[in-house]
């Protein structure tokens, strides 16, 4: 891949990630309704501090990606999140699933420009 093209992916990434990581905090992004079976999944997320964990991971992998300091080993950490959140999306609350299929997408070329970290492991 591409460098600049891989820099700008970790970027937008890194931002994506700290941005709704940061809102979890401070609530500066409207909240969407949500169906009932979603808010009540939702709820219990946050009522066991699993959405707090989730916003730390979040801004830690956001920070790390944009200085490029342990960003493959935080991609790889990101791919759990980027999957729940699109199935949370597709099965609950299919109408505003786009900005997981987005997130998605982007871990998954970050993970790609990465390759060549992962060898190690693969063997």
């Amino acid at each position: 891949m591409n460098s600049k093209v891989f820099l700008v992916l970790r970027i937008l990434l890194g931002l994506f990630v700290l941005v709704f990581g940061l809102n979890k905090f401070l609530h500066f992004i409207p909240d969407f309704p949500l169906e009932a079976d979603a808010l009540e999944y939702f709820t219990a997320l946050s009522n066991s501090k699993t959405m707090t964990l989730v916003a730390i991971v979040e801004i830690v992998a956001g920070l790390a990606l944009i200085s490029n300091k342990f960003g493959a080993l935080m991609a790889l950490i990101l791919m759990s999140i980027s999957i729940n959140a699109l199935l949370f999306h597709l099965t609950l609350d299919p109408a505003n699933s786009a900005g997981a299929v987005v997130l998605l997408v982007l871990n998954v070329l970050v993970l790609f420009g990465y390759k060549d970290q992962y060898k190690a492991l693969l063997n």
